[in-house]
């Protein structure tokens, strides 16, 4: 009873530190009633708006980048006469624009509406899908498949983008979940579609393989076309939302630290604070540690269960359950980390899990347990990529910092899906024990940083509670008589420091 008394005590001391130190900033839209707002009515409203069609859009376009390892099954390499080599390299060129075009897109995310810029984007890549079925070579498909990726690279970094300026950080992660979870639904619907759409063979004088491509290709440009009126701008100008209500969501925004929720200028500074934050960094060597074991596991999982002696069609079929079981992982995940607010540790949890998959999968050459290794690898891949957004977006504060981090960090991910294009050679056929090493390795890179990630931001935080980081507010510092923390700088008011520092603001809390 006395430790709890003595604790509330302590808290009740820092509270009062705190709250001495950083007074509360001007409200936003101070004259606006918003006695009428049902908060978490309105939550439900924006959750209904955003979440079910970007949910769509990611689908249609995990299911566009990655149909061509369904396609492959369908003589692909044979009627463009292409090799081995060749097939890998048309799947490596995708994640070199992808990569590229990944950080200016998000910036003119920001610049421009996301219903007119998302919108676009979905549309023009559509565009190079349905071309994709058309080509008869080589040259053709490298072509087509470098324009699919220059298109495609905005959506995923720009919805995550979009969303965090939606929703509290401790709100976010279900969301990134759940958005996320349609690469999964992609992949098992990317199965059973491409079984469909197979039948197809000879129509029109087309093969199986082309009329997959030309077909999603279509769906997605319909889709591109619907956007334009159904995807959402920004908190602060969305126009499903009135006057009070987009003032709530501001508000309590910026009542979770987000204080450039109500609009912010773009600044070179902004961008060059992302490019020196040692979280951006270490925050891409996290991801790109469940993001190559991604596309090595989406791009040629038909392709190693083909291998494990089943033909074509079965083989597609049974990605099905492995992706449903993925979807409802992930979700978990999401809700579970949102609640206990402890992302790290749930990305040391899975990776290991996910490692013990991939352990199984280079060690057997039982068909069967290969199958079931195969679920457990799930785990160190489909939940550790949202949680990881979620966890580097929950530690950015700035809206351009943030676009400009979370799209770097996307982006090295990405580029890394070049490696998983390279390593799952026809030459070790069945057991492919190269890429389940290599997907093992990259595993082992997400733990190590995600360890250090951790640590790191366990010990700020701890230099925060302790007043080292605070800077002098209206010419007196917090705690500190003296002008020790004259190199945390001098602002006339927490406003001010607020605005200037972002994240690095003294009053800051990073997600653990």
């Amino acid at each position: 009873m006395e430790k709890t008394t003595a604790s509330a005590a302590a808290s009740t001391e820092h509270s009062d530190r705190e709250a001495s130190l950083h007074p509360t900033t001007a409200l936003y839209n101070d004259g606006v009633d918003i006695s009428g707002v049902d908060e978490r009515k309105l939550m439900r409203k924006i959750d209904i708006a955003l979440i079910p069609w970007l949910s769509l859009l990611y689908l249609l376009s995990f299911l566009d980048r990655t149909s061509i390892g369904n396609a492959r099954l369908y003589n692909l390499e044979k009627d463009l006469h292409i090799t081995d080599n060749q097939y890998l390299l048309s799947l490596t060129i995708f994640f070199f624009s992808y990569a590229i075009f990944e950080v200016p897109s998000n910036v003119f995310l920001k610049r421009l509406r996301p219903s007119i810029w998302l919108s676009l984007l979905m549309f023009l890549w559509g565009i190079m899908m349905t071309v994709q079925g058309l080509v008869h070579n080589f040259g053709g498909l490298m072509g087509m498949r470098w324009m699919l990726g220059m298109f495609e690279a905005g959506l995923f970094p720009g919805v995550n983008y979009y969303l965090s300026c939606w929703y509290k950080r401790s709100e976010f992660g279900i969301r990134a979940a759940i958005f996320f979870s349609a690469a999964t639904v992609s992949g098992a619907f990317g199965g059973l579609l491409a079984a469909a759409i197979a039948n197809m063979e000879g129509v029109g004088g087309k093969p199986a393989w082309a009329w997959i491509f030309i077909l999603e290709g279509l769906v997605t440009v319909l889709a591109g076309l619907a956007s334009f009126w159904i995807i959402q701008d920004f908190p602060d100008t969305a126009k499903f939302l009135t006057e009070a209500e987009r003032t709530v969501v501001v508000r309590r925004l910026q009542s979770d630290d987000q204080f450039s929720a109500a609009g912010e200028k773009l600044k070179m500074k902004y961008i060059w604070k992302s490019l020196l934050d040692w979280k951006t960094w270490i925050g891409m060597v996290v991801y790109c540690g469940c993001d190559m074991p991604l596309y090595a596991f989406s791009l040629f999982l038909p392709s190693i269960i083909n291998q494990l002696g089943f033909t074509a069609t079965p083989a597609n079929l049974l990605t099905v359950p492995v992706y449903v079981f993925a979807c409802l992982v992930t979700c978990v995940v999401g809700f579970l980390a949102d609640r206990w607010g402890r992302r790290g540790y749930f990305n040391l949890v899975f990776l290991c899990i996910g490692a013990a998959g991939y352990i199984i999968l280079v060690a057997s050459r039982n068909a069967a347990l290969s199958y079931f290794a195969v679920y457990l690898a799930t785990c160190g891949i489909y939940p550790v990529i949202p949680n990881t957004i979620a966890w580097v977006s929950n530690n950015v504060e700035g809206s351009y910092k943030r676009s400009v981090t979370l799209a770097m960090v996307i982006s090295f991910g990405n580029i890394n899906g070049a490696v998983s294009s390279n390593v799952y050679r026809a030459e070790d056929k069945p057991w492919y024990p190269l890429g389940h090493g290599l997907v093992l390795m990259y595993i082992a890179f997400g733990f190590i940083a995600s360890s250090v990630y951790l640590i790191f931001l366990k010990r700020e935080n701890a230099r925060r509670d302790r007043g080292e980081r605070d800077e002098i507010i209206g010419g007196k510092s917090g705690s500190s008589p003296d002008s020790q923390n004259e190199k945390n700088g001098r602002f006339a008011t927490v406003e001010d420091a607020k605005r200037e520092k972002g994240d690095e603001w003294s009053g800051y809390r990073y997600t653990l």
